[in-house]
């Protein structure tokens, strides 16, 4: 099986310019996408693994699962029902580790057995865990978003150890911050956007000990997340339609309106080679696959996604070939392939 849709559209007919595009520079990209043979399943977060294989999961249907872009082919490992998979990452073994997001566990498959090993949650209240990523030295960190956790994995052992995020008000009750996205610094400290509130974490991996950083709109959402080569922090702010950027050391952050503004939703977001930033608008449909250049602070891109997109919520950047990977919830998988990456400035320090 061949991509099914390949799109290239203009902003311009679309009479969506913003004041920070100019209208002249504005580029579109190239974006290939594989329909799923598995319907209406929800396949999200993709992830390439050391041999090429695109894996994947199933969110609605319990399955993991991988492509190979060369020839089309697609083959599933089904997990228990009710699993609900919310994420996964590959070791360079091949393990694939997955987000058991409704059964409180993270599980490891065996992709030449198949056989699958579960690692339950120590506390009941962490009950979904949400997305993982790699550490330096081959932990997993891991949120957990109703559960109201962050969390280490270490998976020669199977030891979990969850650090509690702060509690919100609402409603006269107490509520999950909601730990969402989750990405690593260059010196192995996990940062996590709290969903729930206009705040952004990060757990010392020493004294696991959570520090917070506040945005300055009360009303901002951070959704998910990327660090860059100087790993100052960039987020989507989901409610406010806005690309941010908080600076770790002085805890400045600037932010920048989204081209369809506050109704863009942006959530699934990734950075390139070049510290460029790509996100996808989420709120407008079909969704639009933005790309906003970090040393400029202008956007310079914007594709409509062929399938609609409906949401992506989450992305992969993968260096070998220059491409963004995504899961849609029209049932596709989608590759972005980015412009030529730009000369990195050299600096003398």
């Amino acid at each position: 099986m061949r991509p099914l849709k390949s799109a290239f559209f203009s902003l311009l007919c679309l009479g969506l310019v913003a004041p920070t595009l100019r209208a002249q520079e504005i580029q579109t990209i190239e974006i290939a996408e594989w329909e799923v043979p598995w319907e209406q399943s929800r396949p999200r977060d993709p992830y390439v693994a050391p041999d090429g294989k695109v894996w994947f999961v199933g969110q609605r249907s319990h399955y993991v699962a991988w492509l190979d872009r060369e020839t089309g082919e697609f083959r599933q490992f089904p997990l228990d029902d009710g699993t609900g998979p919310h994420n996964l990452v590959v070791a360079e073994d091949g393990t694939v580790f997955y987000a058991g997001n409704r059964v409180r566990h993270i599980g490891s498959l065996n992709p030449e057995s198949g056989e699958v090993v579960k690692f339950e949650m120590p506390d009941e209240a962490a009950r979904d865990p949400h997305t993982l990523v790699f550490g330096d030295e081959g932990e997993i960190w891991f949120t957990v978003q109703q559960g109201n956790f962050v969390g280490r994995f270490l998976p020669e052992t199977g030891e979990v150890t969850l650090v509690k995020t702060p509690d919100v008000q609402a409603g006269g009750r107490n509520a999950s911050s909601r730990p969402y996205g989750i990405k690593m610094d260059s010196d192995g400290h996990p940062w996590i956007v709290l969903f729930n509130t206009n705040k952004i974490a990060t757990v010392d991996p020493e004294s696991m000990q959570l520090k917070t950083f506040d945005l300055p709109d009360e009303a901002s959402r951070p959704r998910r997340l990327v660090i860059d080569s100087e790993d100052k922090i960039w987020y989507v702010d989901y409610a406010l339609g806005r690309l941010g950027r908080l600076d770790p050391l002085t805890g400045d952050v600037r932010e920048w309106d989204n081209p369809s503004g506050p109704r863009g939703r942006p959530y699934g977001v990734a950075i390139d080679g070049s510290d460029r930033i790509w996100f996808v608008e989420s709120g407008v449909q079909p969704n639009k696959f933005v790309g906003f250049d970090s040393d400029t602070e202008e956007f310079f891109s914007v594709t409509e996604i062929g399938s609609g997109g409906g949401s992506v919520r989450n992305m992969f950047y993968e260096e070998a070939t220059n491409s963004i990977w995504f899961g849609t919830d029209a049932n596709t998988l989608g590759q972005a392939k980015l412009p030529p990456l730009k000369p990195r400035a050299i600096t003398d320090h």
